[in-house]
């Protein structure tokens, strides 16, 4: 019989070592070294062998002609954009998400919608009894669909059971968390189960060319829980994000080998389940007020999709020592840049102000195009002007004030002309296909802040600073 070892493991960073203390020494987290014990090693690594005696591998040149993986359509399109154009078989995908946000509903109407098509898909929760998964099917309208469902979290039990079916076109396993193998000491959700599961579901899929699908929890930081190498044996990871407030759902993909890693899937929840959303940017303009000074319409890009969405500014004086900056759905260091900026280079003062920034309906942006938008949207909390309704804002700004052009500003203009605006205020530097259209869209182009600074005060009547160092106010 093979010797028990003992070894003490990071549950955060999966970093092994040969005794217990109170932090990690990898990534510095406290109490996260547990003791764990296996037959088989850490993640039940195969036993050590004579590698003088193995087979010489195969080499082939980068310049082989290799054919594009197949694709297995969901039924689903913007699950489908976000993959890359459709499930690849033996293929895995890990799926992670705050509790409630979706992720179970999500799955069982994708294997839902295999089924329905004519393929077999496998539904195995770790987490809830069949009845649970069949008021949910029920609930969704999908209590007629061919899904075969099952609730274990013995490793062994699910592998036979998947062998057992033949050809298979979906496995969904919710979640990896769950499940525990014979010859593991350690409890179910801990760095050496969550590793030895995914490894043989992974290395099943492969071998039966069936999708295989994971779901993982997220710690309280939103990042998917376990150790990072369960993120790198999968071929793709996938964060459902969203707020409890609001009915919309993202689904983002932040690694893909078959596919880009900028795309997002937009889904709406409903009392029917999620709905997808071919337009999010007619869902996140939609409640928008005329005549509101302090908000600008931002048309960004999120992957290869033109995403119009309100940022919201709101400057109150402040009796402070040290004024608020509170910021929903952007980079607080961004916001302070920009309150730089626009102090130094255009000379207006915020220091004696709250200032918040909002970003409509809870989208979270991340690329600097932003700038222009949040820049604008202050300027007009600031000085009580309402920005222009049927225009857009994107554009870079740099430490020096000046507008720097940001990508796909064609496409950018295409989507705010589609939806039936007429302006577009972007940087002076960018080529543009058509500067402007028959329609009458007209690109109102500027080089540096303090220019637009200074056309909106003029609005205003606020006092002109003489130079980009008064005060203004």
């Amino acid at each position: 019989m093979a010797r028990r070892g003992s070894e003490y493991v990071c549950q955060d960073c999966g970093a092994v070592t040969a005794k217990w203390s109170g932090r990690c020494t990898a990534c510095g987290s406290w109490n996260s070294i547990i003791e764990e014990r296996s037959a088989l090693g850490v993640a039940g690594a195969p036993a050590s062998r004579n590698d003088a005696k193995g087979t010489p591998l195969a080499l082939a040149s980068l310049d082989s002609d290799i054919p594009e993986p197949p694709r297995q359509l969901t039924g689903m399109a913007e699950l489908d954009r976000v993959t890359g154009g459709g499930l690849v078989p033996g293929s895995a995908l890990l799926v992670g998400g705050e509790p409630g946000i979706g992720k179970s509903t999500l799955l069982l109407q994708v294997s839902a919608a295999l089924a329905e098509a004519g393929q077999t898909a496998i539904y195995i929760s770790g987490e809830e009894a069949p009845g649970q998964i069949r008021l949910r099917a029920k609930r969704l309208g999908l209590h007629k669909s061919p899904v075969k469902i099952a609730s274990a979290t013995n490793l062994g039990d699910i592998i036979a059971t998947i062998k057992a079916e033949g050809e298979v076109a979906l496995v969904v396993i919710d979640s990896i968390q769950t499940l525990w193998r014979d010859g593991l000491d350690s409890a179910p959700g801990t760095v050496s189960q969550v590793r030895a599961a995914s490894q043989l579901l992974i290395q099943l899929a492969k071998a039966t060319k069936a999708a295989l699908i994971l779901v993982g929890h997220v710690t309280k930081d939103g990042q998917i829980a376990g150790p990072k190498v369960l993120e790198h044996m999968v071929d793709t990871v996938l964060y459902f994000e969203g707020d409890q407030g609001h009915n919309f759902r993202i689904l983002r993909a932040v690694k893909n080998r078959f596919g880009p890693t900028d795309e997002i899937g937009v889904f709406e929840m409903r009392d029917q389940g999620l709905a997808e959303v071919e337009n999010p940017s007619e869902m996140f303009l939609g409640e928008r007020r005329d005549g509101t000074p302090g908000a600008a319409v931002f048309a960004g890009i999120e992957g290869t999709r033109p995403v119009l969405v309100e940022i919201q500014a709101l400057v109150a004086p402040s009796h402070l020592a040290t004024p608020r900056r509170a910021v929903v759905g952007w980079d607080s260091n961004r916001l302070a840049m920009i309150l730089a900026v626009l102090d130094a280079r255009c000379g207006l003062r915020f220091g004696a102000h709250d200032v918040y920034l909002n970003v409509a309906g809870g989208l979270k942006i991340s690329e600097p195009a932003a700038d222009l938008a949040a820049a604008a949207a202050l300027v007009s909390a600031f000085s009580g002007v309402a920005l222009p309704q049927n225009t857009v804002y994107f554009g870079e700004i740099s430490l020096s004030g000046s507008i720097r052009s940001v990508t796909h500003m064609g496409q950018r203009q295409k989507e705010a002309q589609k939806l039936g605006f007429t302006a577009a205020v972007i940087p002076a530097a960018g080529e543009l296909k058509v500067e402007k259209s028959e329609q009458g869209f007209v690109l109102q182009r500027y080089d540096h802040l303090s220019e637009l600074t200074a056309r909106l005060l003029q609005q205003s009547g606020a006092a002109q600073p003489h130079n980009r160092g008064a005060m203004v106010g």
